[in-house]
């Protein structure tokens, strides 16, 4: 039996599922959303979510620990993040309006 693989999970909320009218929506969205995804991963590569020698621990541990540091980046892009999804969303734009 092969162990089991931590598979990300980009949660995009359905308050920011774009609309009619609303282009540029989905394009925010993307952007937040790949912040979050790599926010997480660096809150994960600090060592956020391990636990002391000694105390609990386990697989079961290690397999939830990457779901809270998906919500830790979730909410630290709802707080404003890095302005990483800033960048991120303009550049999207341009290559956008290229694309027409």
């Amino acid at each position: 039996m092969r162990p089991m693989t931590e598979v990300p999970a980009i949660g995009i909320s359905l308050a920011k599922t774009p609309g009619p009218g609303r282009p540029d929506a989905a394009l925010k969205a993307a952007a937040e959303a790949l912040e979050a995804q790599f926010l997480a991963e660096m809150l994960g590569a600090a060592g956020l979510g391990e636990t002391p020698e000694g105390f609990g621990g386990g697989a079961g541990e290690d397999q939830f620990a990457s779901f809270l540091r998906q919500e830790q980046a979730q909410g630290m892009v709802a707080g404003g993040g890095i302005g990483l999804a800033e960048s991120i969303f303009h550049a999207l734009k341009r290559r956008a309006g290229d694309a027409e």
